[in-house]
């Protein structure tokens, strides 16, 4: 996997609204992540649209909330296995599931590829057109997308993942959730929220050439 990720131990503290409280412990080296979960209380009834995480992976702050099944997605996916996307984001059945966009089948790889992933190619960011709907928009696991916070599109990976993304143009580099699927034009790997893009010092320009490994949360 190349240089360390992260240096030592980050106390990861996950919050669910109205529902517990959740102490977990990540060290994160060499691209992978070993995790140990203290639970102080077990959150039960959490459904679509309540559940807001918030934990911290080395400087990064992550905060991740299911958002209501009426809001559009940010993509028009049109099937999810044999599913609706809907239905199969309250089924839980996203993770590698097959899915349809524009007539074209896309299978992502299985946990286990995903585990050793690692790739260099051009990134773009998006985010902006989000901006024009009303209310909010749903990410392909169903997570409420927010273009300021640290999170990426992928066609391949499962969701959610943590990879770090590295700009090889002028050494930035930033990890990041990966919630969402595509960017589905060619020659791209990766899209990249606007917040990440303008992390990774090319928001103006638009694409950068990165490199993408994954980071391991077992």
């Amino acid at each position: 996997m190349g240089f360390p990720l992260i240096a030592g131990l980050s106390t990861i503290c996950l919050l669910l609204a109205s529902c517990g409280f959740f102490s977990t412990t990540y060290d994160v080296a060499k691209g992978t992540a070993i995790v140990t979960y203290k639970t102080a209380k077990v959150a039960t009834g959490l459904t679509v649209g309540t559940v807001k995480v918030a934990y911290k992976i080395g400087k990064y702050t992550f905060e991740v909330a299911m958002a209501p099944l009426d809001w559009p997605m940010t993509h028009d996916i049109e099937s999810i296995g044999d599913m609706s996307p809907k239905e199969a984001i309250e089924k839980g059945r996203v993770k590698n599931t097959p899915y349809v966009i524009k007539g074209k089948r896309y299978t992502p790889m299985s946990v286990d590829e995903a585990l050793h992933y690692s790739e260099t190619g051009l990134a773009s960011w998006y985010g902006k057109e989000t901006q024009r709907q009303k209310g909010g928009t749903m990410t392909a696991n169903g997570e409420v997308f927010d273009p300021r916070k640290p999170t990426a599109a992928h066609k391949y990976l499962p969701l959610p993942i943590h990879v770090r993304v590295s700009n090889l143009e002028n050494g930035r580099s930033m990890i990041v959730r990966v919630n969402d699927r595509g960017p589905f034009i060619d020659g791209r790997i990766i899209d990249l929220s606007s917040g990440a893009a303008k992390e990774l010092g090319f928001y103006r320009r638009g694409l950068a050439r990165v490199k993408i490994e994954t980071v391991q949360l077992d």
